[in-house]
């Protein structure tokens, strides 16, 4: 592992235990794995550890009580003496890590006895990882961060150390699944599911030790790909046999399999639409042969008309998954998850919540983020996205449970990971796969505790000035990211294909379905039930009201829900024209600043690690100024409104 940054787990992390004298009791695999992590500290920093020794006097115990899989343990202390104790292994392992985060603070004072679980049993990380090297998408799509962890050359990496490491740094902020390939499954990465389950099996053996299953994204015509069937009909008798013996096959290679990942009838993928089937029909098929062997099918439903006509200002992409799936409401397996994606669109970095999450009470959801920075910044840019995530699960649908709540199937990411010595590309982008798992851990954690919490356990023992520094950098800068790209809402603007930088009618002509329909009396989307394509009315009372005015509709979101003159005043009091040129003003000095307090901690961030961001900032502010003359000079042309200012519009 040398020459890899050590992401939130450095060895420092590790020394108040590891100067401490602890007591493990229990067994189990990952008991085990909890004794190796105390024995690598104690050995480092002149600790000791007893296994089912004897009684005290110990620093730190942690004890396996019983039997049980509910992923909880218990912490407290006095007496001098910490303690956590839990049902199972994976939960004595998120003790220890509890511990390694509180680091020397779980050794001061008295704590009273406290229970900590998870809110959400399934956590997972989506790899869009591929076998084979894709002539377009590379080796990782939407991969920012170097090639793949898992796969090299063809097949699996011979060397699977950097991904027990990666799984022991997720396991340190709770995520407990993994799905290994691209959901865009091609020809190579079908073969997983068959003669190619063991290289599956290898990673799985990797991952084992932190608590991870291994899932596997796999095509809905795998028994035509595959099996040399002449149909997929996930009705047909034959074909779900079929299923049923290859997943059979599955567990016999991977007993503690978690289960499948599907795109179908997306983007080009097959699915059971060819058949004359409905997605519940063909979820169910997979759902049927996993059952038996405790498995999930994820169905991803991120379905829409890609072939679509622009001048068709009817249908619209961002109503697809409501039209599609909510008739189909309890229709679904038990095991059978609808993975729904936390806005209508496509992880922009402004949406508005997926009215899909609050409109299938009978369905097990999953909402699904993307941590990979598709659309913001590519990892090149810091973007931290841990408001966005926290505003998403603590909305509420309608009266009652928010989305962190309703995502009873578990919380998902597109992981933003890959073999880059900084594992994220951006070694400050590491803050969006920590919050991540914090989050889906406890929906309703504040992410600004939660970025600290990844500050101190990334930089122990830092100097105030690295921490208050670290902070500012990355507190704002969501909202900064937003202010130099697309406003109000409307999204897109990227350049098509690779979606890096800006190009404000890049798609605006294209089937893609994703219209800013600029001219030059407005901008916006009319999204209304009264004269658009009604898909605010796709929401519950009071969000469909609110949504459906112009004059109640948020400012953040009004042009993705309404098209609106360049003089229409917000709730702000400035016009969207000079909205859009002040935000992108500010945005650039905002970035100009961020790249100032860096330069600042130099001398308290080891050098490759500073010099990596500072190369990232430089290419940040040069993008950022290219997005705020692009998309300020577009406007300044099609409306016709000078900047107030007087500022510079080219």
């Amino acid at each position: 592992m040398q020459g890899v940054d050590p992401a939130w787990l450095p060895d420092e992390a590790y020394r108040p235990i590891g100067t401490r004298r602890t007591l493990i009791r229990g067994s189990g695999p990952l008991v085990e794995t909890v004794h190796g992590e105390v024995t690598q500290a104690c050995v480092r920093f002149g600790g000791s550890v007893s296994f089912d020794g004897p009684a005290g006097p110990y620093d730190l115990v942690l004890e396996l009580t019983g039997d049980g899989s509910s992923e909880a343990f218990t912490f407290e202390r006095g007496d001098g003496c910490t303690t956590v104790t839990a049902s199972d292994g994976p939960g004595l392992l998120y003790g220890l890590f509890h511990v390694v985060r509180l680091g020397k603070a779980a050794f001061r004072g008295s704590y009273e006895r406290e229970e900590h679980r998870p809110e959400l049993a399934l956590r997972m990380l989506d790899h869009w990882d591929n076998v084979a090297v894709h002539p377009v998408m590379g080796q990782v799509e939407r991969g920012y961060a170097g090639g793949s962890l898992f796969w090299q050359d063809g097949r699996t990496r011979g060397d699977l150390e950097r991904v027990r490491a990666y799984g022991r740094l997720l396991a340190a902020c709770g995520i407990n699944a993994v799905a290994v390939n691209n959901v865009n499954v091609h020809g190579t990465e079908a073969r997983l599911l068959t003669d190619r389950i063991g290289e599956v099996a290898d990673i799985a053996g990797a991952l084992r030790p932190y608590g991870i299953r291994a899932h596997l994204s796999v095509t809905f015509a795998a028994p035509v790909v595959l099996g040399g069937l002449e149909t997929a009909d996930p009705l047909d008798a034959g074909v779900r046999e079929w299923w049923a013996e290859a997943t059979a096959r599955v567990y016999e290679a991977i007993p503690d399999f978690g289960g499948y990942v599907v795109k179908a009838d997306s983007e080009g993928q097959p699915g059971p639409f060819a058949y004359g089937r409905s997605h519940a029909d063909g979820a169910n098929a997979l759902a049927a042969a996993l059952a038996p062997h405790g498995g999930i099918v994820h169905w991803r439903a991120f379905i829409y008309n890609h072939r679509q006509d622009w001048r068709d200002r009817r249908t619209d992409r961002a109503r697809a998954a409501y039209d599609h799936f909510v008739p189909l409401d309890g229709e679904f397996a038990s095991n059978a998850v609808l993975q729904v994606k936390h806005g209508p669109m496509d992880f922009q970095v402004r949406e508005p919540v997926s009215p899909l999450i609050g409109a299938m009470p009978r369905t097990r959801l999953t909402v699904e983020l993307q941590a990979t920075q598709e659309y913001t910044g590519q990892q090149r840019h810091v973007c931290w996205l841990g408001p966005m995530w926290s505003g998403a699960l603590r909305f509420r649908p309608e009266e009652g449970s928010p989305v962190g709540e309703l995502a009873r199937g578990g919380l998902v990411a597109v992981s933003n990971v890959g073999d880059d010595p900084f594992w994220t590309g951006h070694p400050l982008a590491q803050a969006n796969l920590y919050t991540f798992g914090r989050l889906a851990w406890q929906p309703d954690a504040d992410p600004d505790a939660v970025l600290d919490e990844w500050i101190r356990l990334t930089f122990p023992d830092a100097p105030q000035r690295l921490i208050t520094g670290l902070h500012a950098v990355l507190h704002g800068s969501w909202a900064t990211y937003e202010k130099y790209t697309a406003p109000l809402g409307v999204g897109f603007m990227v350049q098509p294909g690779h979606h890096y930088g800006p190009s404000v009618d890049g798609y605006e002509y294209s089937p893609w379905g994703t219209y800013h329909f600029a001219d030059r009396d407005g901008i916006g989307v009319d999204r209304s039930v009264a004269s658009g394509t009604g898909y605010a009315g796709q929401y519950a009372k009071p969000w469909a009201e609110v949504y459906e005015s112009s004059e109640t509709c948020p400012d953040e979101l009004l042009l993705f829900f309404h098209h609106v003159p360049y003089g229409h005043v917000l709730k702000s009091g400035k016009t969207v024209i000079q909205h859009i040129y002040d935000t992108h003003f500010e945005g650039v000095a905002e970035v100009e600043e961020a790249r100032e307090v860096w330069a600042s901690l130099t001398d308290l961030v080891d050098p490759a690690r500073h010099a990596r961001v500072a190369e990232r900032y430089e290419e940040q502010l040069r993008s950022a100024r290219e997005w705020r003359d692009q998309i300020n000079s577009y406007f300044l042309r099609k409306s016709g409104v000078p900047d107030a200012h007087g500022r510079r519009i080219y």
